[in-house]
């Protein structure tokens, strides 16, 4: 017997590290060809405040990050459009 590991089988971890990769990689040409662009932004408290204020959030989902996320596409849709 041979007790030198099997270098040439793929693990698991392996595999799915390639396709998360592969996935991940999907995901961003999918943007791109909409036109779109992933962007970290970090907001002020008071920035959200604003949001709060101009109607675009509602008070009790200032901590939920996907409402302040599309309260944020709001605010551009409306304040962009008129720029066009």
């Amino acid at each position: 017997m041979d007790d030198e590991p099997d270098v040439t089988s793929t693990s698991p971890a392996g595999a799915a590290t390639r396709s998360l990769a592969t996935e991940r990689m999907r995901r961003h040409r999918e943007r791109r060809r909409k036109g779109l662009r992933c962007l970290t932004v970090l907001l002020r408290e008071t920035e959200v405040d604003a949001l709060i204020r101009t109607g675009f959030l509602l008070p009790e989902t200032r901590r939920d990050n996907v409402e302040v996320i599309k309260a944020i596409h709001r605010y551009f849709d409306q304040t962009l459009s008129k720029v066009r």
